[in-house]
């Protein structure tokens, strides 16, 4: 992060708190992992079905520890923080395999510890290592982490960026109704508390328009004027851009002088505090999203989520931990790019989402001019809720997917109940990610994208054992996404 980012108070306060994390990190070793994602990744998902097949040896051939049998237990802990909420993984577990529903998204910070027993591969490191590894799984919106750009850019900044955004493609019309307001506002006439509430609510419209199912969009800073939580109705998220004069500061009392005041105060009550109390402190980090539905709403929604990428991508400082880094400013030494609902697509197709999200995330990293040290992309499902079969159609074997869509899923005009199952035909990715940015680029946007069916399934019916005990949820790379965030921990 760079420095400008953090006050000198503020380093302090978090050396304080990496150096209590390393103290007691000697006595029981733990790695922080954080957890977040854009809209509708699938967050809640994700470490339900990561901490259940730990829990109940699930299927994971590729996480290196487990496969080898140098896993003897693992458990469920208190969490360190008890500020923090708690991850409620027996309730998302209870809505995933009892009533195979998808469980509500993040909406807050939370946490969770789970704890794993193993015998190290070094016969070295066993002599001096405990044999177990603490993981706090830090689970956040991926709107938080949007907001941390804001510590770097003054009002003027954050202004001018977010109106001309509003102004481009499909977000004109969406935000039409926030600019008639903005453009007749007398930004130098005097503070008006209605009129400062007026602007917030028609900016937070804009927002929630454009981050509605139908549009997909990204990059929605202020984050938590989409979640605002107890902060509903404070001065903190009553404010709005303004179109502002090219010179020039706000006359006292002014409209200008209030809005410029209350994103300031946005940015230390709401943006400062997680950066110092929570992100600061993570060790390893994975960021959940959802290409494929990018893909279904357009070339604007892709290029959006390339634009979300590289401001999430600013916020890590991915480099190597040395003891001295750890006790005053840690480092996210690793960051997996996920993309998920990898079980909307055939297997042959995983191989071409996985390219297409290491595209996106290559032409992030050089928009921002930093190495991919430290950086791994891949295409998985957290939760399988599909299996794949074929079909005869004119002749031809035809690969499909078969699940059961949710309770008014409609496809091709046939609405479903939840109960029944169908076959799918998903779609082809391209081979060729840059013949894709290619055609985006070239065609000003207007290019026609691989039509990939998106359906809304149920969570699968776990399947069980002679003893009536169900199996461990079924996935594609969870075990992959595990040995790359914490495998090397369990050496």
């Amino acid at each position: 992060m760079p420095p400008s980012l953090t006050s000198l108070t503020g380093d302090a306060r978090i050396a304080l708190d990496n150096l209590a994390d390393r103290a007691s990190g000697l006595v029981k070793p733990t790695i922080r992992l954080g957890v977040t994602g854009l809209s509708r990744s699938g967050k809640t998902v994700f470490i339900s079905s990561l901490v259940h097949n730990l829990l109940h040896g699930g299927r994971l051939p590729l996480f290196e520890p487990v496969q080898s049998g140098r896993v003897s237990g693992v458990r469920l802990e208190h969490q360190p923080d008890d500020a923090v909420p708690r991850f409620q993984y027996e309730d998302h577990i209870r809505a995933l395999v009892k009533d195979r529903i998808w469980p509500e998204s993040t909406r807050a910070i939370s946490e969770l510890r789970i704890t794993l027993d193993y015998q190290s591969a070094s016969a070295w490191n066993r002599l001096f290592s405990p044999g177990r590894l603490s993981i706090d799984i830090v689970d956040y919106p991926g709107e938080w982490l949007l907001d941390l750009p804001l510590l770097a850019k003054d009002y003027r900044t954050f202004s001018e960026e977010t109106l001309a955004l509003a102004r481009s493609g499909i977000r004109a019309k969406l935000s039409s109704g926030w600019m008639i307001l903005t453009e007749a506002t007398d930004v130098k006439g005097p503070a008006d508390e209605m009129q400062a509430r007026d602007l917030a609510t028609a900016f937070t419209g804009y927002l929630k328009a454009c981050k509605a199912d139908d549009r997909s969009l990204s990059t929605l800073p202020p984050g938590r004027f989409l979640l605002p939580g107890d902060l509903e109705g404070s001065p903190a998220l009553t404010f709005a851009p303004l179109a502002l004069p090219f010179e020039g500061k706000p006359p006292k009392g002014s409209l200008w002088a209030m809005m410029e005041r209350r994103y300031e105060a946005y940015k230390s009550v709401v943006v400062k505090p997680f950066f110092r109390e929570h992100f600061a402190r993570l060790d390893r980090q994975i960021v959940l999203v959802d290409a494929l539905q990018a893909m279904n709403r357009g070339p604007e929604a892709i290029q959006d989520l390339e634009r979300a990428l590289t401001d999430v991508l600013a916020c890590f400082r991915p480099g190597t931990n040395s003891l001295l880094s750890s006790l005053l400013r840690r480092r996210i030494d690793r960051v997996l790019v996920a993309a998920t609902k990898a079980d909307h697509l055939h297997h042959e197709s995983h191989d071409r989402l996985d390219a297409l999200t290491r595209r996106l995330v290559e032409r992030a990293i050089h928009r921002i001019g930093m190495a991919g040290a430290g950086i791994d992309v891949m295409a998985l499902a957290s939760v399988r809720a599909t299996r794949e079969a074929t079909v005869k159609r004119d002749g031809h074997d035809l690969p499909v997917i078969v699940g059961t869509p949710i309770d008014g899923e409609t496809i091709a005009g046939e609405h479903f109940d939840g109960m029944k199952k169908t076959a799918v035909f998903p779609g082809d990715l391209p081979e060729d990610p840059e013949s894709l940015f290619d055609g985006i680029e070239s065609a000003g946007g207007d290019v026609q994208l691989p039509d990939v069916n998106i359906v809304r399934f149920r969570p699968p019916q776990l399947e069980e054992t002679g003893s009536g005990i169900k199996l461990s949820i079924p996935h594609i790379r969870l075990d992959r996404a595990m040995q790359f965030l914490f495998g090397d921990r369990l050496a």
